[in-house]
């Protein structure tokens, strides 16, 4: 297929918290009259980003919680979007363009290999970037521990630098600096709550594959990839409403002892005397919550809360979770 007539695609990456599932609001929300097919990854057995994300119209949203993308679900990929080409030519679906989301334990090397080891994929889908998000607060520590974050920084077309308003302009510089040598190709831009204008982030043809055959000759080979074995994920989920009191006093102290190594926490609460979800998110100690949709008259209700750390006592969370609830009647 021409170029000019290919779904281009963008993969949205970055490490856990630095505000993927943020800017996708954005792009999702802005009336820029692109429609957009979104395929989501979950570091985990249980995804909540769909209860994240806003009413996207239009949009098809497709989830998959088998682990991480660069890993065994990359025939899930493949699937996926063989399915949204079908459905596309078929008339039953309507986009022009995909966005993958990638959980922030990936590296997007593979995720990117996918589109031209796969020749029905490459054919018909064009690469058009690797975007990277960056923790401005978190990201010299996650530099230093894992691996994924620098591969992350390292395949980027284009750095948008999160949560700048949280750190000096001595560090911002100091990180920049940092970011121009692991990845002096690509472009580094402020982004404040996915501010930013969707001219610079879609259509932009920043990925060239032979630029990423300079930094990494190994990239069209199959390569063993293994996550840090000290990083797991878990999930609590219960149909009980949670006392918001008793829970914010509960979350808050495991902050302050766990902080450190809660590297990315969010759920969909169940609050009693509440009508609407509650939304929740956190990145170590800095924690928030957000009004989410009211629930339906007859939908289930229930909390779903996943958290992804090193070594957490995930016994003592879910006791001290479950304390936090309303007493059965």
């Amino acid at each position: 297929m021409e170029q000019e007539n290919m779904v281009p695609v963008t993969i949205l990456t970055g490490f856990l918290g630095s505000g993927k599932t943020t800017l996708l609001n954005r792009i999702l929300k802005e009336d820029h009259g692109h429609r957009i097919a979104v395929i989501e990854n979950e570091f985990g057995e249980a995804g909540v980003d769909n209860d994240i994300l806003l009413d996207s119209g239009e949009e098809q949203i497709v989830e998959m919680n088998n682990g991480c993308i660069c890993c065994t679900v990359r025939g899930d990929l493949i699937r996926i979007l063989s399915d949204l080409r079908e459905k596309r030519e078929s008339g039953k679906l309507k986009f022009d363009r995909v966005v993958i989301e990638t959980t922030g334990m990936a590296n997007p090397g593979p995720v990117a290999q996918t589109f031209f080891l796969d020749e029905s994929i490459g054919n018909y889908y064009l690469l058009d970037s690797v975007l990277t998000l960056v923790d401005a607060k978190h990201a010299q520590k996650q530099l230093d521990d894992f691996n994924e974050a620098q591969e992350q920084v390292g395949f980027a077309d284009r750095i948008l630098m999160s949560k700048t308003d949280l750190v000096t302009e001595e560090e911002q510089e100091a990180l920049r600096k940092r970011l121009v040598r692991l990845n002096p190709r690509a472009p580094i831009r402020k982004v404040h709550f996915g501010n930013t204008p969707v001219g610079e982030i879609l259509d932009i043809r920043g990925f060239n594959l032979n630029a990423t055959l300079e930094i990494d000759p190994a990239f069209l080979e199959d390569a063993p990839h293994d996550h840090s074995e000290h990083v797991r994920s878990f999930v609590f989920r219960s149909d009980r409403p949670f006392d918001g009191v008793k829970l914010e006093e509960f979350l808050s102290g495991l902050t302050q002892v766990y902080g450190p190594d809660m590297l990315r926490y969010k759920g969909v609460l169940y609050l009693k005397d509440n009508a609407h979800r509650v939304v929740f998110q956190g990145v170590h100690q800095l924690m928030g919550g957000d009004m989410g949709k009211p629930w339906g008259a007859k939908e289930k209700r229930e909390s779903v809360m996943v958290f992804i750390g090193r070594n957490l006592p995930e016994d003592l969370f879910v006791k001290g979770l479950e304390q936090c609830l309303e007493t059965a009647q």
